[in-house]
Formats: structure tokens, C-alpha cells, sequence
């Protein structure tokens, strides 16, 4: 008796649709059946040369070394600037790409500065005599100063469509409930807050893609079709500003408001965005910001930044790096330690130009004593014992302005003593108290901490000073890795 044929195995390869799929066609030719072997095996061949390359860029990956770098410091140290740098030094199209939308911010700082000018010329319950004899507030006007305040009524009246401006602003910033826009009035006179670094400051959540939000405002020379310069836009807020220039630079000079300024305890020179320098050229119907001008801008960011660049050349081929700017308020650093865990190196920014100023968050604390017992913390918490530490003390212009018109240090800090107060022997002192620190607290005697002078907003020197860290970053790391 003959063996029954295999039919159960052909009816369970006939059943599988592949298996099925993959059949010769009935009656096949010798030809089409050679047509079909070759077609098959080229198909082959670029499945397997695709998988060779997926493999290739998988070991090539395993093979890159990552850097992060965390930027730390103080609310208005100076953080955000530097991560501008970085962008400037390696993703510099980027950062073209995205001077419109800067150009705004320029336009809102601006305005936010003139419209705290127009708020400290206006009287109110603070500027009062007190029941017992007195001002009631210690940046109230002096009598003799509020009797000149008429002088100035049609210069405020005149600059009220800058009111308007900054709200067009605003409102553009916060075109929709998802950018979560926070935004916090400038303080009454009689607040403590008032005259404060960074008081009403407005703030944006990270993820907020408020660039887009100012994307109307292009702000480009002609380029190609569809670029529209500022002065041919009339909703462009340029056009109110081009108009109140002069009135601008009027209220900005007049002796007056320097007076007011003073015994308002307000330094507008000393905070972030400030342009009033620069009100004729800002102005312009074809202002174009420059590289200074975005350094120079502020607009603070709740959360975490993050920046990557990529560097494959020379001893730096194969390195991607990861930078993080956290935020520095005091109720944003609790976010500092989930970045401790795997940070290889951190940029510490401490602005010593600010010995004679207080926290905007409390008025208690010296901005200086704040820095230091910050960066006290960072270099003795163990978990960080094996990062690198660079210190950046930064604002060193600044400094150096207010010690040239006579700021004595000593009368902020005793422990100054009686040494000079000009600019070499107070940033030395500075230097070697921050040094001390490290010295004396850090777990890790072995470590260095890199100590440089800074002027963020200096893009020049401070791309040096970046190259230079960013080399001893790179070979400590690769140290620490034994792959050097």
C-alpha cells in the first residue's frame, strides 16, 4: 500500500495567508520563475543592507558621549543669556531664525521700562505725610520734588499710547488659554516690592511657544516673496513707538526723572532689557535687532530650558551635549535636584554687581549672600561631588559702574573692611570668598572649580571663556570615562 500524501501540512501552509502569498503562481515558466528569483533576492539584499545599517548607526550611537551641563544660579544671574551664547557659538541659524519674535520682547521691554518711569511720577497714598510725622514709605517723594510733578503732566499724556502698546503685547504673548501666560502687574509705590530688581515681571511656562505667538511681528529685510518689513505692517506697534521716540528720550533724560528715580529707589540701568540707551535706534521703522540687542532681552521662563548641539570634529567628534537653565526664583529650586542625578558638569552664575540689592522675592535678603550661600550648598551636597563646578561671576560691567560712582562695598558687606573699593581688589575679594567656599565645604578635595569673570551680555569674551570651559568640561569628562 502506498503512503497517504501529506495533505494536512499543505492545507496548514495553505491556510497562512503568507505562506499562501509566497506560493509560485500556478503554471510558472522557467523564465517567469528566474524573473522571480532575481526579484526576490535584490529584495533581500535591501532588507539586509537596511538592517546592516540600522545596526551600524545603533554601535555608532552606543559609541557617542553625552554631556550635560546644568546652568544654575539666582533669578536675573544672568542664565538664560549664557544659554543664548551657546546657541550663538553652535546653532547659530537657530538663533537667527528666531530674531522676530525677539524683536518683540525688545518692544516689550522697552515699553515696561518707560511705563515704570510714567508709574513713579504718579503720587499716591505712599507719598503722604504720616500721622506721626514723616513720608510714609521710604521711597516716597520729597516735598519739594512732588511740587515739579506738574512740569511733567503733558510729557505723561503724551506717552500714553505706550500704555496701549504694552498690552498689545501682552495680549499677543497670551493669545490662548495654553500658552499659560503668568503675568504680574508692576507694584504700587508703597509696596515693598516697589523698585525692586525684577518687580511685575512676566513670566512664561517652558513648552510655551510664545516665539510663535510673536511670529506676526518678522521684523526681516526682504529676503524673498512674502516677507513683509515692520513699516509696511499698521498693526506693527513700531509705528506708535517710531512716533513717541522723542518723547521717550525726553522723559529718559530730563534731570527730573533721574531725581525721581533716585528717592523712588528705582536703577533701571542695572536690570535686564533695558534699552533706553538706545530708544532712537530700537525705534527706527527698520530696526533689525542684532546679536547684542536678543542677549540684552528678558523675558523669564518658568521651568526647565533645554538646549543640544551636536560637536563632531577634532577631539570633540562623537559628543552630543545636553545644557538645562533652571529656573532661579526661590520657589523654582526645588526643581534643581532631579538634574543631579546624571549632570557631569555645572555653570554656576553668581551676579557680584548685586551686593547693594535684595531678593525681588524678599526684601530681607542681600542678593550677594543669597549667591554665596547657594553656591555653599551646591559644592558641599554630595551628590554632587564628582560633577565639575565652573563659576561664573558675572555683571563684572556693572560692577565696575557702580564702584566708579562711588557704591562703597563696605557699607553692604563689613566683612570688605577697609580695603579699595576699586574694581581689580573687589573682584579679587569676591573671587577668593566664593573660592573659600568651595575649599572648605566641598566633599571632594580633589575637585577644581573653575572660576572665571564674566560679562554674559560680552559676546566676544564671553565666547572665549565658553570654548575654554566647554574644553575642560569635554576632557575632565572623558578623564573621568578613562577614554583619554
Amino acid at each position: 500500500m502506498s503512503p497517504r500524501p501529506p495533505t494536512v501540512s499543505r492545507r496548514r501552509s495553505i491556510s497562512d495567508p503568507l505562506a499562501f502569498a509566497l506560493l509560485p503562481p500556478p503554471n510558472e515558466t522557467p523564465a517567469e520563475r528566474e524573473q522571480r528569483l532575481r526579484r526576490e533576492a535584490e529584495a533581500k539584499k535591501v532588507n539586509d543592507d537596511i538592517d546592516d545599517m540600522l545596526k551600524a548607526e545603533r554601535a555608532a550611537q552606543k559609541k557617542r558621549k553625552e554631556v550635560k551641563i546644568l546652568l544654575l544660579g539666582q533669578s536675573e544671574s544672568g542664565k538664560s543669556t549664557t544659554l543664548k551664547q551657546f546657541q550663538i557659538i553652535h546653532a547659530h541659524s537657530q538663533f537667527q531664525a528666531e530674531r522676530s519674535a525677539w524683536r518683540a520682547v525688545i518692544y516689550l521691554n522697552l515699553v515696561r521700562s518707560v511705563r515704570r518711569i510714567l508709574d513713579a511720577i504718579t503720587l499716591d497714598e505712599s507719598d503722604e505725610e504720616s500721622p506721626y510725622g514723616g513720608p510714609r514709605s521710604p521711597t516716597a517723594l520729597l516735598p519739594a520734588t512732588r511740587q515739579r510733578l506738574p512740569e511733567l503732566a503733558t510729557l505723561k499724556l503724551r506717552l500714553s499710547p505706550i500704555i496701549a502698546i504694552e498690552e498689545q503685547l501682552i495680549q499677543q504673548l497670551a493669545c490662548s488659554e495654553e500658552n499659560d501666560t503668568r503675568i504680574m502687574l508692576p507694584p504700587r509705590q508703597g509696596s515693598p516690592e516697589f523698585g525692586q530688581r525684577g518687580s511685575g515681571e512676566i513670566s512664561v511656562r517652558t513648552g510655551v511657544n510664545w516665539k510663535q505667538a510673536f511670529a506676526k511681528f518678522k521684523g526681516k529685510r526682504p529676503t524673498g516673496e512674502g516677507n513683509i518689513l515692520p513699516r509696511n505692517d499698521p498693526n506693527d506697534p513700531i509705528h506708535v513707538l517710531h512716533a513717541c521716540a522723542d518723547d521717550m528720550n525726553t522723559l529718559w533724560n530730563s534731570p527730573l526723572i533721574k531725581d525721581i528715580l533716585q528717592q523712588r529707589r528705582i536703577r533701571l540701568e542695572e536690570s535686564s532689557g533695558f534699552y533706553l540707551n538706545e530708544i532712537t535706534r530700537i525705534t527706527d521703522l527698520n530696526y533689525v535687532p542684532s546679536d547684542d540687542d536678543v542677549l540684552k532681552a528678558r523675558l523669564k521662563t518658568v521651568g526647565v530650558v533645554e538646549h543640544s548641539f551636536s560637536l563632531d570634529k577634532g577631539t570633540e567628534k562623537g559628543v552630543d551635549w545636553k545644557i538645562y537653565d533652571v529656573g532661579g526664583a526661590r520657589n523654582q529650586r526645588q526643581a534643581w535636584a532631579p538634574y543631579f542625578e546624571d549632570v557631569n558638569a555645572i555653570i554656576f552664575l553668581a551676579p557680584i554687581s548685586a551686593f547693594d540689592q535684595v531678593l525681588s522675592e524678599d526684601p530681607n535678603v542681600n542678593r550677594l549672600e543669597d549667591s554665596l550661600l547657594l553656591w555653599r550648598n551646591i559644592v558641599s551636597n554630595k551628590l554632587l561631588q564628582k560633577v565639575h563646578l565652573v563659576l561664573f561671576l558675572n555683571k563684572c560691567d556693572l560692577l565696575q559702574m557702580k564702584l566708579d560712582n562711588g557704591v562703597m562695598l563696605n557699607q553692604h558687606m563689613t566683612s570688605y573692611g577697609d580695603r579699595p573699593n576699586d574694581y581689580d581688589s573687589v573682584s579679587r575679594y569676591f573671587r577668593n570668598k566664593f573660592a573659600a567656599l568651595h575649599q572648605s565645604f566641598s566633599p571632594n578635595q580633589d575637585r577644581e572649580a573653575y572660576i572665571h569673570l564674566t560679562c554674559v551680555t560680552d559676546t566676544r569674551k564671553t565666547s572665549e571663556v565658553i570654548t575654554n570651559v566647554r574644553d575642560i568640561i569635554l576632557k575632565e569628562n572623558l578623564k573621568d570615562s578613562r577614554l583619554i
